[in-house]
């Protein structure tokens, strides 16, 4: 599954609560999600780990669903060219580690 379906399959199941939500409620539950994920990658197991990335991820498409954002289109122009610091496929920058 591309993220580009992965993000329309979040929208078709959940867009009207979703929406209704709003920003900051879903952003909470994001946040929420990545410490479950936290807790899963300090002491978890394999299928554990899986779902809260999975959760983590599903979180995150619908916060750029409410947001209106395209992550596909998102990711293209951030990393489509290589590193967004040093612009090489294999980063050559001492921004991050």
């Amino acid at each position: 599954m591309t993220i580009e379906a992965f993000q329309q399959l979040i929208d078709r199941m959940y867009s009207d609560k979703d929406r209704a939500r709003g920003t900051p409620r879903t952003f909470m539950w994001l946040s929420e999600e990545i410490g479950e994920l936290a807790a899963a990658l300090a002491e978890g197991t394999r299928e554990q780990k899986e779902e809260e990335f999975a959760d983590v991820l599903a979180w995150l498409a619908t916060l750029a669903n409410v947001e209106g954002i395209d992550l596909t289109q998102a990711i293209r122009n951030k990393y489509g060219e290589g590193c967004p610091g040093c612009g090489s496929l294999i980063c050559t920058c001492n921004e991050k580690p």
